[in-house]
């Protein structure tokens, strides 16, 4: 099972989601987790993708004007990943 954290600046952008957002949000990360659980690439759906402009971050679609930016990580000793979401919210948190 995939762990998690998130970073200060996440919530301060969760906090600003409309309730439809964060129920479009939540949908996409269930999915993700779906994915990761099941050791398969990504939905195609979910718009994952490596982020251009910091390494070791990947930017997820979670509705059409919906990002996500998030690090991804792997326990050598378990083998689990760990998600650290960075950001959320509109095309503009880049």
């Amino acid at each position: 099972m995939p762990t998690h954290d998130e970073t200060e600046r996440f919530w301060q952008d969760w906090s600003r989601l409309t309730p439809v957002q964060r129920a479009q949000l939540s949908d996409a990360v269930r999915q993700m987790v779906d994915d990761l659980k099941s050791k398969r690439p990504f939905r195609a759906g979910l718009r994952v993708k490596r982020f251009q402009r910091l390494a070791g971050v990947y930017e997820m679609t979670w509705a059409p004007n919906g990002r996500a930016l998030f690090h991804l990580r792997r326990f050598a000793a378990s083998g689990e990943t760990h998600i650290t979401w960075l950001r959320v919210g509109t095309h503009d948190i880049f």
